[in-house]
Protein backbone atom coordinates (compact mmCIF):
# COMPACT_ATOMS: atom_id res chain seq x y z
CA UNK A 1 0.00 0.00 0.00
CA UNK A 2 1.06 3.61 -0.94
CA UNK A 3 2.65 5.69 2.13
CA UNK A 4 0.01 8.65 2.63
CA UNK A 5 0.86 12.12 3.33
CA UNK A 6 -0.53 13.05 6.76
CA UNK A 7 -0.78 17.37 7.61
CA UNK A 8 -1.10 16.87 10.94
CA UNK A 9 -1.48 20.16 13.52
CA UNK A 10 -2.73 22.42 15.92
CA UNK A 11 -5.21 24.90 14.84
CA UNK A 12 -7.02 27.82 16.65
CA UNK A 13 -10.55 27.95 16.68
CA UNK A 14 -10.41 31.00 14.07
CA UNK A 15 -8.16 28.91 12.07
CA UNK A 16 -4.67 30.22 13.04
CA UNK A 17 -1.66 27.81 12.93
CA UNK A 18 0.28 30.71 15.03
CA UNK A 19 0.07 33.68 16.52
CA UNK A 20 1.32 36.82 14.84
CA UNK A 21 4.61 36.67 15.78
CA UNK A 22 4.99 32.86 15.90
CA UNK A 23 3.61 32.31 19.35
CA UNK A 24 2.10 28.70 19.80
CA UNK A 25 1.73 29.19 23.75
CA UNK A 26 -1.87 28.36 23.07
CA UNK A 27 -1.19 24.95 21.55
CA UNK A 28 -2.74 22.32 24.66
CA UNK A 29 0.23 19.77 25.05
CA UNK A 30 -2.52 16.72 26.08
CA UNK A 31 -1.20 13.18 26.46
CA UNK A 32 -5.20 11.90 25.38
CA UNK A 33 -4.10 12.80 21.94
CA UNK A 34 -1.81 10.33 21.19
CA UNK A 35 0.79 11.98 19.80
CA UNK A 36 3.26 9.45 20.72
CA UNK A 37 0.95 6.81 18.62
CA UNK A 38 1.03 9.20 15.74
CA UNK A 39 4.80 9.60 15.43
CA UNK A 40 4.99 5.89 15.62
CA UNK A 41 2.54 5.48 12.70
CA UNK A 42 5.27 7.98 10.87
CA UNK A 43 8.61 7.56 9.64
CA UNK A 44 9.37 10.49 7.35
CA UNK A 45 8.83 13.97 9.00
CA UNK A 46 8.49 16.73 5.57
CA UNK A 47 9.31 20.41 6.64
CA UNK A 48 9.77 23.97 4.85
CA UNK A 49 12.67 25.11 5.65
CA UNK A 50 11.77 28.25 8.28
CA UNK A 51 9.95 25.64 10.71
CA UNK A 52 12.75 23.34 9.64
CA UNK A 53 14.97 25.66 11.53
CA UNK A 54 13.18 26.32 14.15
CA UNK A 55 11.91 23.00 15.35
CA UNK A 56 14.50 20.70 13.46
CA UNK A 57 17.02 20.27 15.49
CA UNK A 58 14.64 21.61 18.68
CA UNK A 59 16.17 19.92 22.15
CA UNK A 60 13.82 19.64 25.46
CA UNK A 61 15.11 21.16 28.50
CA UNK A 62 16.25 19.46 31.47
CA UNK A 63 13.06 20.18 32.97
CA UNK A 64 10.68 19.63 30.30
CA UNK A 65 8.46 16.42 30.81
CA UNK A 66 9.33 12.73 30.15
CA UNK A 67 6.64 12.91 27.53
CA UNK A 68 8.21 15.66 25.75
CA UNK A 69 11.69 14.03 25.73
CA UNK A 70 10.15 10.61 24.70
CA UNK A 71 8.44 12.73 22.07
CA UNK A 72 11.24 14.70 20.78
CA UNK A 73 13.07 11.78 20.56
CA UNK A 74 10.94 9.79 18.22
CA UNK A 75 10.50 13.47 15.72
CA UNK A 76 14.15 12.97 15.88
CA UNK A 77 14.35 9.47 14.99
CA UNK A 78 12.71 10.16 11.42
CA UNK A 79 14.24 10.85 8.26
CA UNK A 80 13.61 14.33 7.66
CA UNK A 81 13.09 16.14 3.76
CA UNK A 82 13.31 20.19 3.94
CA UNK A 83 11.98 22.34 1.20
CA UNK A 84 13.87 25.26 0.54
CA UNK A 85 14.02 27.03 -2.46
CA UNK A 86 18.09 28.39 -1.61
CA UNK A 87 19.58 25.97 1.16
CA UNK A 88 21.32 23.16 -0.88
CA UNK A 89 22.31 19.76 -0.02
CA UNK A 90 22.37 17.92 2.80
CA UNK A 91 22.90 18.50 6.40
CA UNK A 92 23.36 15.13 7.90
CA UNK A 93 19.98 15.37 9.84
CA UNK A 94 17.93 16.15 6.62
CA UNK A 95 18.28 16.23 3.14
CA UNK A 96 17.08 19.23 1.20
CA UNK A 97 14.33 19.34 -1.90
CA UNK A 98 14.91 22.35 -4.08
CA UNK A 99 12.01 21.62 -7.01
CA UNK A 100 10.09 18.84 -8.73
CA UNK A 101 8.31 18.90 -5.51
CA UNK A 102 5.31 16.78 -6.64
CA UNK A 103 7.67 14.08 -8.37
CA UNK A 104 10.69 14.39 -5.38
CA UNK A 105 7.61 13.67 -3.35
CA UNK A 106 5.71 10.84 -5.26
CA UNK A 107 8.70 9.00 -5.52
CA UNK A 108 8.87 9.19 -1.53
CA UNK A 109 5.11 8.21 -1.34
CA UNK A 110 6.27 5.14 -3.60
CA UNK A 111 9.14 3.92 -1.15
CA UNK A 112 8.43 1.30 0.87
CA UNK A 113 7.69 2.59 4.63
CA UNK A 114 4.75 4.18 6.83
CA UNK A 115 3.14 7.02 6.47
CA UNK A 116 4.67 11.02 6.18
CA UNK A 117 4.15 14.01 8.50
CA UNK A 118 3.59 17.26 6.65
CA UNK A 119 4.79 19.50 9.36
CA UNK A 120 4.84 22.76 7.70
CA UNK A 121 5.02 25.64 7.50
CA UNK A 122 2.01 27.16 5.96
CA UNK A 123 3.73 27.96 2.43
CA UNK A 124 4.50 24.02 2.12
CA UNK A 125 0.78 23.10 3.45
CA UNK A 126 -0.29 25.54 1.01
CA UNK A 127 1.86 24.02 -1.98
CA UNK A 128 1.24 20.37 -0.86
CA UNK A 129 -2.81 21.24 -1.61
CA UNK A 130 -2.41 22.77 -4.22
CA UNK A 131 -0.46 19.84 -5.74
CA UNK A 132 -3.11 17.54 -4.12
CA UNK A 133 -0.43 15.72 -2.04
CA UNK A 134 -2.05 15.75 1.17
CA UNK A 135 -3.91 12.40 1.63
CA UNK A 136 -5.45 12.80 5.69
CA UNK A 137 -5.90 15.87 7.50
CA UNK A 138 -5.75 15.75 11.29
CA UNK A 139 -6.47 19.08 12.86
CA UNK A 140 -6.56 19.46 16.29
CA UNK A 141 -8.54 22.55 17.10
CA UNK A 142 -7.97 24.23 20.10
CA UNK A 143 -10.65 26.23 22.26
CA UNK A 144 -8.72 29.79 21.62
CA UNK A 145 -9.14 32.45 19.28
CA UNK A 146 -6.49 34.65 18.46
CA UNK A 147 -7.95 37.06 16.32
CA UNK A 148 -4.85 37.20 14.21
CA UNK A 149 -1.81 35.53 13.23
CA UNK A 150 -0.89 32.91 10.62
CA UNK A 151 -3.84 31.05 9.00
CA UNK A 152 -3.96 27.58 7.63
CA UNK A 153 -5.34 28.24 4.58
CA UNK A 154 -4.21 30.36 2.25
CA UNK A 155 -3.86 30.86 -1.28
CA UNK A 156 -5.84 27.14 -2.01
CA UNK A 157 -6.50 27.29 -5.68
CA UNK A 158 -9.80 24.87 -5.85
CA UNK A 159 -11.98 23.76 -3.64
CA UNK A 160 -11.34 20.56 -1.88
CA UNK A 161 -13.95 17.77 -1.07
CA UNK A 162 -13.34 15.85 2.38
CA UNK A 163 -14.31 12.77 3.70
CA UNK A 164 -14.61 13.00 7.51
CA UNK A 165 -13.16 10.11 8.87
CA UNK A 166 -13.15 10.23 12.61
CA UNK A 167 -13.81 12.66 15.49
CA UNK A 168 -12.41 12.92 19.01
CA UNK A 169 -13.07 15.22 22.11
CA UNK A 170 -10.64 15.15 24.86
CA UNK A 171 -10.99 16.60 28.39
CA UNK A 172 -8.68 19.80 27.52
CA UNK A 173 -11.20 21.22 25.41
CA UNK A 174 -9.59 19.87 22.09
CA UNK A 175 -11.54 18.49 18.98
CA UNK A 176 -9.69 16.52 16.64
CA UNK A 177 -11.08 16.59 13.31
CA UNK A 178 -9.89 13.91 11.04
CA UNK A 179 -10.72 13.99 6.80
CA UNK A 180 -9.55 11.65 4.13
CA UNK A 181 -8.75 13.39 0.72
CA UNK A 182 -12.46 12.32 -1.23
CA UNK A 183 -11.28 8.78 -2.91
CA UNK A 184 -7.62 8.29 -0.84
Amino acid sequence: MKRRIILDLAVTLDGFIEGKNGEVDWCIMDSEIGFINFLNQIDTILYGRKSYDLWGQFTPEIEDTETEKEMWGLVHSKEKYVFSRTQKGTDNKALFINDNILEEVNKLKNKPGKDIWLYGGASLITTFINLGLVDEFRLSVHPVILGEGKPLFIDIKQRLNLKMVNTKTFSSGVVQLIYHMNGK
